[in-house]
């Protein structure tokens, strides 16, 4: 019973954002909360000390510093574009990438796999959307496609040995994380080239859509210089695709003077983000507090202007970040996590036995989308690592098979940055989630096709 009322909340949450009939934080606060109720009443829940609210309010306190980091983080880099910032780095990169969607598509998930070496997705994202979307925005192209293409990137680097899921696999295993990595090698390399035909593909989709909205070969031509007569006619063709890029050459929250200031602030902060210091929520809070007061030192009411500006940001994915929260605490206090770990085991018949890694992985795809890695890694893959024990599957193969799902992972509402990837680049989730999931549903059978193929994983 338990296990049937998991599968159909996750079953009624996702068709209500992916058909748009709720918003995403209606979606995880009323159907987890109606679905606990019948729980509950039917008597299929296993009810924690503290009982299912109580759990609720323990999600809730394990989410706030999500919440206080993508904050600021929006505030921080908000503040850098529009006090001008990103602006000669966007000039470069028009200057590469020209006026070629294809280009600019493919080279954000080159870029996006680059900065994922450092394992974080938040700083991936970060940095990816601060340089890139207000190119996308200039050029006339869909946000959506900024973030669908870093994502995928993002998910497939995610099992790197300093990865996340690596490590609490490597951990609950008890097995070097390079003894799960090193072998995967070939499924990450397949994956990643299936990402450069993705992102070519929506490149030509984007060019195609420009085309039909009257531009020439689908390409809009950026000035070569900022301030002439060429880049006021391409902001002219720029609006007239009802695009708002926010980057007005002659705005008042310029600040060329301290360009310099906030380019060694901001890598300070990078740095700092990547050797892990502090927590990044007070990393943030502070970058944020001195960007503001060194860029509008005078004026209390300039310094609160430029954070009301982004409130609408903010608001909407901190309040997300809280539904989420109520998500996984039902997940958790109602039991159904840990039941539908022990139905998956005890569906597989004693025939497929040999098959156990193999589908671990196909297992990892929905379940690390559903219940977070924390949940799948320290819940359900013990569990199915035992099981497999008796079928000769030893556990370093359990481990391999079960991080190739992390391409889906990083797509799931329960993910906080992928919340701050879709919050940067104000982009809907329903729109975000039509777009990447299936994509992200392939590279993950890519990886496992490849890891059986050249034996990672036992079949």
């Amino acid at each position: 019973m338990i296990v049937f009322l998991g599968l159909a909340m996750i079953a009624v949450f996702m068709f209500l954002i992916l058909t748009k009939r709720t918003t995403p934080v209606v979606a995880l606060i009323l159907v987890p909360g109606v679905f606990a109720l019948i729980a509950q009443a039917s008597g299929a829940a296993t009810v924690p000390d503290g009982g299912v609210t109580g759990a609720i309010m323990d999600s809730i306190r394990d989410f706030a510093p999500t919440a206080a980091l993508l904050v600021f983080a929006i505030i921080y880099f908000g503040l850098m574009i529009d006090v001008g910032l990103f602006d000669p780095l966007i000039r470069g990169i028009l200057r590469v990438v020209g006026n070629s969607p294809v280009r600019l598509v493919v080279g954000t998930a080159v870029l996006a796999g680059l900065v994922s070496f450092d394992g974080d997705g938040s700083t991936t994202f970060i940095i990816t959307v601060s340089a890139l979307l207000p190119v996308y925005l200039r050029l006339g192209l869909s946000p959506v496609v900024l973030t669908v293409v870093a994502c995928m990137a993002n998910g497939v680097m995610n099992i790197v040995p300093w990865g996340g899921p690596t490590i609490r696999a490597a951990t609950v295993l008890d097995v070097p994380p390079d003894a799960l990595f090193i072998p995967m090698l070939p499924s990450m390399a397949a994956a990643l080239g299936v990402i450069l035909l993705f992102a070519f593909q929506l490149g030509r989709m984007e060019s195609r859509r420009l085309q039909l909205a009257g531009v020439p070969g689908g390409m809009l031509t950026p000035p070569e210089r900022p301030g002439t007569d060429a880049e006021a006619e391409f902001d002219s063709q720029v609006r007239t695709l009802d695009v708002d890029t926010g980057l007005d050459p002659n705005r008042d929250t310029l600040r060329p003077k301290l360009i310099w200031f906030n380019l060694a602030l901001t890598i300070v902060l990078l740095v700092l983000l990547v050797l892990n210091v502090l927590p990044l929520a007070l990393l943030f809070m502070g970058a944020s507090a001195i960007a503001i007061l060194v860029n509008f030192p005078t004026s209390v009411a300039d310094q609160s202007e430029r954070i009301k500006v982004h409130g609408d940001a903010i608001v909407s994915v901190v309040a997300l970040v809280f539904a989420a929260a109520v998500l996984v605490g039902v997940l958790h206090g109602t039991g159904m996590d840990s039941a539908m770990a022990n139905a998956i085991v005890d569906l597989v018949p004693p025939g497929l036995g040999s098959w156990f890694a193999v589908i671990t992985g196909l297992v990892s795809i929905p379940m690390t989308f559903i219940m977070g890695n924390d949940a799948f890694y320290f819940g359900v893959l013990p569990v199915l690592a035992e099981a497999a024990g008796s079928y000769g599957i030893t556990p370093v193969e359990m481990g391999r098979a079960s991080i190739v799902g992390q391409p889906v992972h990083m797509t799931s509402p329960l993910v906080p940055a992928t919340l701050l990837l879709i919050s940067l680049a104000s982009v809907d989730l329903a729109d975000f989630h039509k777009k990447v999931i299936w994509r992200a549903v392939i590279l993950a059978l890519v990886m496992l096709a490849v890891a059986i193929a050249v034996g990672a994983v036992p079949a």
